[in-house]
């Protein structure tokens, strides 16, 4: 079997890092920066943090902030339409998850104008270039979009979140500064952090697994799990930093391998619900794991010692358990609602999900076969 690995070109890493990015822009002759962001990042002076690096090196540059925390179609085309006009010749993404996915996307359809419609980038698209340059400072430790070749977008029209997989949408720089991170309010590091723990826990039970992305997220679950509770609810300088290697890391493996129906799962209830990503990965994760255990007990036993738990002498199931224990155990101490019923999804529109998730482009990774009526018993043992 021959397995292929796909990393991005240059990151830094380190309190401070992002102060690189105005000698990265200066290298590669750059002469005007298009910034995406959000709102939120500005009000926060997140991104001015960034803002201040640029204008201190006397490097011109226009913003577009206007991005919803579940980017769309619309996002997209009207970024579009602002790089257009700013004639900027580098794209700079200042945020989570949401802020990079949306500069992904107008990077490839910046140099793929076949692709102008969006919605045609949904799955695996057959793009011929390399994406406008984008260098990404995420301002989250949950997605690790600097440094995957994955991006999502919603098609308001059919209710859909598209998983867009594509090598040339990559960053070519990634600045991994834990003080953009460390301003997040607990809600948001404790929904991001359980994204990055379930991007390395799915990546690992993934049917595609291998010996390289085996090693990434293990080191992934290692990091966040002995760090999120600290990096969340004492603000700690080292945990963050070390959650947002974590997420990283956990990046280079499931980008490569794919992932499984917790995201599947959390897909639908963007799409639907606008649930922030993150948060439902949380909900759902120890759900999943349960379920999934039966076909990978060994591989629970792994994960279980990075967490540092001693799996010596377990059944499969007292394995299983254990792990799924210590899951709900950290999502619980860093304050994740732990029911559907609780985030006001309503109860009526399970089956609508479970359809919808059970098509998504994540499904097919799950170490698992799983159908339809699978996914609802899920849904509804999350309810409440």
């Amino acid at each position: 079997m021959v397995n292929r690995i796909i990393l991005n070109g240059t990151s830094y890493f380190g309190y401070g890092a992002r102060e690189k990015l105005a000698e990265e822009i200066k290298t590669e002759g750059y002469k005007k920066v298009f910034v995406v962001t959000d709102h939120s990042l500005m009000e926060s002076e997140v991104a001015t943090k960034v803002l201040t690096t640029l204008e201190q090196a006397g490097i011109p540059y226009d913003v577009y902030m206007d991005i919803k925390p579940n980017p769309n179609v619309e996002n997209v085309l009207e970024g579009l339409s602002k790089l257009k006009e700013s004639g900027a010749d580098l794209m700079v993404a200042v945020g989570g998850g949401s802020v990079i996915d949306t500069a992904k996307a107008i990077s490839i359809i910046m140099t793929n104008e076949e692709f102008s419609d969006v919605v045609s980038l949904d799955g695996t698209a057959s793009t011929k270039n390399k994406g406008f340059p984008l260098m990404a400072l995420p301002t989250t430790a949950g997605t690790a979009a600097e440094v995957t070749i994955n991006y999502v977008i919603t098609d308001d029209k059919r209710t859909k979140k598209m998983v867009c997989v594509d090598p040339h949408d990559i960053p070519i720089v990634a600045y991994i500064d834990p003080e953009l991170m460390a301003g997040m309010p607990k809600s948001l590091a404790a929904a991001t952090g359980m994204d990055a723990l379930t991007h390395a826990m799915e990546g690992y039970i993934t049917k595609a697994h291998w010996l390289m992305t085996d090693m990434f997220h293990k080191q992934a679950m290692n990091l966040i799990y002995h760090n999120l509770e600290k990096a969340v609810n004492e603000k700690d300088k080292d945990a963050i930093e070390q959650v947002g290697y974590g997420q990283y890391i956990a990046g280079m493996g499931f980008s490569n391998v794919g992932l499984g129906i917790v995201h599947s799962m959390a897909h639908s209830l963007g799409a639907y619900f606008d649930t922030p990503h993150g948060l439902a990965n949380a909900l759902l994760l120890p759900h999943v794991l349960k379920w999934n255990g039966v076909v990978c007990p060994d591989r629970y036993r792994d994960m279980g010692r990075e967490f540092g738990l001693n799996m010596d002498n377990l059944s499969d199931e007292q394995a299983i358990d254990k792990v799924v224990e210590a899951v709900r155990n950290l999502a619980i101490a860093v304050g994740i609602p732990q029911t559907l019923k609780e985030i006001g999804i309503p109860k009526d529109s399970l089956k609508t999900l479970a359809h919808q998730a059970i098509n998504d482009v994540c499904t097919g990774g799950n170490p698992r076969e799983v159908a339809e009526e699978d996914i609802l018993a899920l849904y509804l043992e999350a309810y409440e």
